[in-house]
């Protein structure tokens, strides 16, 4: 092939986007799964505060951290899995007398989809990376329409294998073939300190979402590069970053 046959593969700007907190107001399902897990395994459930910090770390992190005993984890897990995924027991606040499963007592935030939409039509490469496991995050997703808004759903494994925010946002580089040498680039998209040390553990920046579900100081304390207050400042200030 000569010189001027060789064709240059078109470079990416890739916004990972996470899931609970970013995308989805996700803390009513959330918490009612570890509660049940606490209390299915006779251990006191901890309070308001602590419950809505299970937003966003792996759930056997957040259990591990409320000093559930180690013999007890991998059974806490199993039981939260079951009600998120399986045993519709929860009221829909959408459908009064019908019951549902832990991940469907959510909602996507007023505004998201439209700023989905804002940027794709902008040519960016949408993928969310979630430490939700993955065949949890993929259902929630179709349910809500997410996936129809992005170009890819990446989570973590269901043998804790991949489990950290900065191990998923490599799983899906690696899924898509992200190549940074040839000029792609990436900005990760979270609510809470997960998501900001993982993309800079990656050597990626993270765009801080004020909505979500991080304490004050939170993301300014682990290095977020930028913070925004509302939704409908998303699409303008991925923007921004690719333009600099």
């Amino acid at each position: 092939m000569s010189q001027h046959q060789v064709t240059t593969r078109q470079r990416r700007n890739v916004v990972l986007l996470d899931l609970d907190g970013t995308l989805t107001q996700s803390d009513p399902g959330i918490i009612a799964c570890a509660t049940k897990a606490f209390e299915e395994l006779s251990l006191s459930v901890p309070d308001d505060q602590e419950m809505h910090r299970f937003i966003g770390p792996a759930i056997i992190e957040s259990f591990r951290r409320n000093h559930m005993p180690d013999e007890l984890l991998d059974r806490g897990v199993e039981i939260y899995r079951e009600y998120y995924a399986d045993k519709a027991v929860f009221d829909d606040p959408n459908n009064p007398g019908h019951k549902i499963p832990g991940r469907l007592y959510n909602s996507v935030y007023a505004g998201i989809p439209e700023q989905l939409a804002a940027l794709r039509a902008d040519g960016l490469h949408l993928a969310i990376a979630t430490c939700k496991p993955q065949y949890q995050a993929e259902p929630v997703c179709e349910h809500f329409h997410l996936d129809t808004m992005v170009d890819g759903i990446y989570g973590a494994s269901t043998d804790n294998s991949r489990i950290d925010k900065d191990q998923v946002i490599r799983y899906c580089f690696d899924s898509i073939g992200f190549d940074a040498d040839a000029g792609d680039r990436a900005l990760m998209v979270g609510d809470r300190w997960t998501d900001v040390d993982g993309a800079i553990a990656c050597g990626l920046d993270c765009l801080g979402c004020r909505w979500g579900y991080a304490e004050a100081g939170e993301l300014e304390e682990h290095g977020a590069y930028r913070i925004i207050d509302t939704v409908d400042e998303l699409a303008a200030a991925v923007n921004d970053y690719f333009a600099k």
